[in-house]
């Protein structure tokens, strides 16, 4: 038997151990670069704080955000009469109105909710709030009922009102809930302003045209108003509810009152009077709490207090009892609030508000950029010793300062005139009472 010869056996053995060396090689590195990969993930990891299995998902999460549109920062504001700021909303909020009782406040926004506010809390640090969702649209108007259990929003996508009634809980709070039908769509053009009578008996609602109509609680329209005014700027119901007023292109306030029978049932719609003395278009008007003041804001750059408490049916019309100086009325649209007592008057042009005293005329107090946008609301509360404004997110509170000094000045002349103590003695109650208030303000002039 014939041994293989040794070159060819060792070249064989050779090339075998050649290939098995690569081979290994190959698997080696495929290891180390599987190694780097994983040290270096979970390096980075550590270093971050997040464990292993949370990695890809933190990752995700900040591709989202990065994606999704930022917030827009709030403004910011203070002044040393600003009372507080009421801030929920994450929309822009539009309208507000004060229950009839002074317990709450509503606010509408386009976030698509209502919010209830309880006043009790508006001095305080922390400002409660009740929720109400608006389900596939969002608020632009909100008033509340008379009896405080419902409050009307006009909505924004529906155009038409809807009924919210609210049904007290146990634990204080209230459950909202939508009546199952909204109002008939009326109105042809956009609504700049609804009502509701403090009676109960009928609902406005006004648009940008010339038309105002007034509702039943059911929905069903009772009467259509032109105004001939070529357009509406502002309409709204008196606090008496006899009166609908409206203002517009005519440098004129018209009003009408509203008339019902002794069954309350309605009859009809007939012209009252006329606010005539502007000389251009009028922006914005206002009632007293009795209605027997109003006050008006024109194009020609004046705004005036009236008196309306006459007997029209015997042709007597109202007249002025003040006028004072509004320049930025003559170059932009202004919003107005008169306090309950028509002793004070807000007026509003962009983002800034101005403060008068109605008995001399005089604007008192300033305060500028007062919102990120523009106002978009302006009311006194009930008590007159607060004023509301909202024009962003945000709604701020303000002390009436020239409200309690227009207190002081009137009680110090009915003073001199007293002839019964008792009378001098309430007099000076309420004197002494509007005294400290500025004070404690820091704003009792010496």
């Amino acid at each position: 038997m014939e041994l293989p010869q040794m070159p060819e056996l060792m070249g064989l053995s050779l090339l075998l151990g050649l290939l098995a060396l690569m081979a290994t090689a190959a698997v080696a590195r495929g290891w180390l670069r599987a190694e780097e990969e994983t040290c270096s993930r979970s390096t980075g990891q550590k270093a971050n704080g997040l464990p292993l299995d949370k990695s890809l998902r933190s990752k995700k999460q900040k591709q989202h955000q990065r994606n999704r549109k930022e917030k827009p920062q709030q403004h910011n504001f203070t002044h040393r009469l600003l009372a507080g700021a009421l801030k929920s909303h994450s929309g822009n909020i539009s309208c507000m109105d004060f229950s009839s009782n002074g317990k709450y406040l509503a606010t509408c926004a386009d976030d698509r909710t209502v919010r209830i506010w309880s006043t009790k809390d508006f001095l305080q640090r922390e400002h409660r709030s009740m929720r109400a969702n608006v389900e596939l649209d969002h608020a632009t108007l909100v008033r509340f009922s008379p009896d405080c259990r419902a409050f009307i929003v006009w909505l924004a996508n529906g155009d038409t009102l809807r009924v919210f009634k609210m049904t007290k809980r146990e634990d204080g709070g209230y459950t909202f809930t939508a009546n199952p039908e909204d109002f008939p769509k009326k109105h042809k053009a956009p609504i700049i302003n609804i009502g509701i009578a403090d009676t109960g008996k009928f609902i406005m609602t006004a648009s940008s045209d010339t038309t105002i109509l007034i509702w039943n609680l059911k929905g069903r329209v009772l009467s259509t108003i032109n105004t001939n005014q070529m357009n509406n700027t502002h309409a709204a119901i008196s606090p008496c509810s006899r009166f609908v007023a409206s203002c517009g292109f005519t440098p004129d306030v018209k009003v009408w009152e509203v008339c019902f029978g002794k069954k309350s049932d309605f009859q009809e719609v007939v012209r009252a009077f006329e606010l005539k003395g502007h000389s251009a278009a009028v922006h914005f008007f206002a009632f007293s709490n009795d209605s027997r003041r109003m006050a008006s804001v024109s194009k020609d750059g004046t705004w005036k207090l009236w008196d309306t408490d006459v007997e029209y049916k015997k042709q007597q019309d109202p007249y002025v009892l003040r006028t004072g100086c509004f320049e930025e009325a003559s170059t932009m649209p202004c919003r107005l609030a008169l306090s309950p007592d028509a002793q004070a008057l807000a007026l509003a042009s962009g983002s800034s508000i101005h403060l008068y005293n109605t008995r001399r005329g005089e604007k008192e107090e300033c305060f500028e950029q007062v919102h990120g946008e523009c106002i978009a609301d302006l009311s006194f509360d009930i008590t007159g010793r607060l004023l509301a404004s909202c024009g962003d997110r945000a709604v701020r509170l303000f002390h009436n300062t020239p409200g309690h000094r227009a207190v002081v000045e009137e009680m110090q002349g009915l003073l001199k005139r007293a002839s019964n103590e008792s009378t001098r003695q309430r007099l000076q109650q309420q004197l002494t009472q509007a005294q400290e208030a500025l004070r404690s303000l820091g704003a009792l002039k010496k």
